[in-house]
């Protein structure tokens, strides 16, 4: 029997009729929790030295109020009433429903009271809770859309999340014909891979009061001084996964799984990557794994770097079995290590192809019934590209969760 795993960084498993597909994702517990803190004071100060958010002090009779609100309230209208613009409670959503007549979800009924009083927050939830319109109407409530600047940032740790981000924010900020002549709250994003002159330009002739920004981007944008954030008002660092969180659960797949011999699947390092002078994700993670994994006796590499000689020799070792290979998309086609009995995918890869590519170097020992899996760690905004392969590959998945 042979069965692929895919990890998120909470975690998912897929099965199929043959194969297992498992899933762990870099996400909160299915519990939701709310902290209070300061994550300003936590912040990297490379992002804006400067850069410190408004105080506003609070009485106790404020956070009662707060948590009575949160007690009897059922849609965001009543969380919001007041204090958010009629024209963004107004909203409608699925065609016939209004942003205010929703249902309040328990991450929202919590959080908001204490947002729209002032106070900052962590807020951990599964992806789907409704976190982004919670942070987003808070957002709404104390920009002004006639002052222009930067009032509110919201830092997110993958394009493909900002995309989705900002086109929330753009739903939301977007005048009804009633109110057209009105100027309206702008929502920039600056993103890796976008048209950052562009976005220079535009930033130098009319800030925009809310930027989407991927960390990359947004260094480069203070860097050069293109704008300023001295005045913003809300800071949102949403869904930041760490590549630590992510080799610890490598690490944990690892001991619970005890594989007799499997291959870790990394991307390959980028262009820009290089010309930084960073080390390349596989080295990382050999390193990583050298430190901290013992009970694995060989950790091997093999990418496109490598010399014909080198490659032929890692190849060796692992036809042998006894040892875990770290490797590029080099491995995924035209290699035959039958002795491979669990894939995991530490970066997803490019293309449903090349999933199918990888799974399939499990699974080759003719006449075993020996158990295979193939696991994918992936961060909460990586999940709609799983999706994808599912749909491309027709086969389930069903989500685990990592103790």
């Amino acid at each position: 029997m042979v069965c692929f795993s895919i990890t998120q960084l909470t975690s998912q498993t897929w099965v199929s009729t043959q194969i297992t597909h498992r899933l762990f994702s870099l996400s909160p517990s299915k519990h939701h929790s709310l902290q209070h803190s300061n994550p300003i004071s936590r912040a990297n100060p490379f992002l804006y030295p400067s850069f410190r958010p408004s105080k506003i002090h609070l009485s106790t009779s404020c956070s009662i109020q707060a948590a009575k609100i949160a007690e009897r309230a059922v849609t965001l209208r009543e969380i919001c009433e007041g204090r958010v613009p009629q024209h963004i409670i107004q909203r409608q959503v699925h065609q016939t429903e209004e942003v205010g007549f929703v249902a309040a979800t328990d991450v929202q009924r919590k959080s908001l009271p204490i947002l729209l009083s002032g106070r900052d927050c962590i807020l951990h939830a599964q992806t789907g809770s409704g976190k982004t319109l919670a942070y987003l109407l808070l957002i709404f409530s104390v920009i002004d859309a006639q002052r222009s600047a930067v009032q509110a940032l919201i830092v997110v740790p993958s394009r493909e999340l900002g995309m989705q981000v900002t086109k929330v924010a753009r739903f939301l900020a977007a005048r009804p014909l009633e109110h057209s002549l009105e100027k309206t709250c702008t929502v920039m994003a600056l993103l890796d891979g976008g048209m950052l002159k562009r976005h220079k330009s535009w930033l130098k002739a009319e800030p925009p009061e809310i930027v989407v920004a991927t960390i990359g981007s947004l260094c480069q944008m203070l860097e050069k001084q293109i704008f300023k954030l001295d005045a913003v008002r809300v800071l949102v660092i949403d869904e930041v996964c760490s590549k630590h969180e992510r080799l610890h659960t490598l690490l944990s797949l690892l001991e619970t799984d005890a594989p007799k011999s499997g291959i870790i699947f990394v991307s390959e390092q980028s262009e820009k990557s290089k010309k930084a002078g960073n080390p390349p994700p596989t080295t990382s993670v050999i390193e990583f794994l050298e430190r901290s994994f013992s009970d694995c006796s060989e950790i091997l590499l093999l990418e496109e770097e490598m010399n014909f000689n080198a490659r032929a020799a890692s190849l060796y070792e692992v036809r042998q079995g006894g040892c875990l290979l770290v490797a590029t998309d080099l491995a995924g086609r035209g290699v035959d290590l039958p002795e491979t009995t669990h894939i995991y995918n530490f970066h997803l890869p490019k293309n449903a192809i090349n999933y199918l590519h990888r799974a399939g170097r499990t699974g080759r020992k003719p006449f075993s019934d020996e158990k295979c899996t193939v696991t994918n760690i992936i961060a909460p905004e990586e999940r709609f590209v799983l999706q994808r392969f599912e749909n491309e590959l027709n086969f389930h998945c069903e989500e685990l969760c990592l103790d």
